[in-house]
């Protein structure tokens, strides 16, 4: 199977034993193909016939469930680990329609819990998600929504915190925050979800008993290069939300997503 996932260290860390066979695969060998967020949202949308399993954010999944269902396991949700809106100079909530603000994506959770909090905020532009703290640090753009390795490091490049955005979810809804999910492809059965979901189970389980032996793959594909921020990474997006959605993690999908739970499986 094609599995379309980020090079972000949760990702890699999750799907590591499976790719390298440390685990029972149940006969299904995996190959890795990865990419932005923005770019597996939209390919996830606008070719579904070419996807297998790929990862996506909880925000596309309305435009995405036609043709694939959401997997029991590999799901990042949590609590304070949402995105950040970061600016250079200090800016009150007031004055963010008029701010130009850098997203990783239209269709990423952290652009739809941007709309939810300050509906006012008009003024978007798409970056890169790497792309964006350097952005706004050089003055191109007032403002910017963090996500992955960028929520750790923005102060080391100047940048102040305007707002946890995740944190504004978590006080609204009293849920964990829904970031990103692992869909598989609709042609397949329901019994291939199962046999998925137990798989990545046993890959994050094999990465959390050895997280050593992730270590080099993560590095390899992790935009930040400090070990340190990598494991905080790492520790903030796979969690038991990971292991399995359970009735908690279930209920915030279908919050924000606005989806019953019987057509998100």
């Amino acid at each position: 199977m094609k599995l379309h996932i980020s090079p972000c260290p949760n990702d890699t860390f999750t799907f590591h034993a499976m790719i390298h066979g440390l685990v029972d695969t149940e006969g299904i060998a995996f190959d890795p193909v990865f990419d932005d967020i923005d770019a597996l949202n939209r390919a996830a949308i606008q070719h579904p016939g070419d996807e297998d399993v790929v990862k996506i954010s909880y925000a596309a999944l309305p435009e995405a469930a036609g043709s694939f269902r959401l997997l029991e396991s590999g799901s990042a949700l949590g609590h304070g680990n949402g995105p950040l809106l970061v600016s250079r100079h200090k800016i009150y909530p007031d004055e963010l329609h008029d701010a130009l603000i850098g997203i990783p994506g239209e269709l990423t959770t952290a652009n739809r819990l941007l709309s939810i909090v300050y509906p006012g905020a008009g003024r978007k532009r798409v970056y890169l998600f790497s792309e964006i703290a350097p952005a706004v640090a050089d003055g191109e753009l007032d403002a910017g929504v963090l996500i992955h390795e960028g929520r750790f490091t923005y102060a080391a490049q100047g940048l102040r915190l305007v707002a946890d955005l995740g944190q504004k979810w978590e006080e609204l809804t009293g849920l964990p925050i829904p970031l990103g999910g692992i869909l598989l492809n609709r042609k397949y059965p329901v019994e291939t979800a199962e046999r998925m979901g137990r798989i990545i189970r046993r890959s994050i389980e094999y990465a959390q008993a050895n997280p050593e032996a992730s270590a080099e793959y993560v590095k390899a594909h992790a935009q930040e290069l400090d070990p340190e921020v990598r494991k905080k990474h790492i520790s903030y997006f796979v969690n038991d939300y990971s292991l399995s959605l359970g009735e908690r993690g279930r209920e915030a999908v279908c919050r924000l997503t606005g989806l019953p739970a019987e057509e998100l499986f």
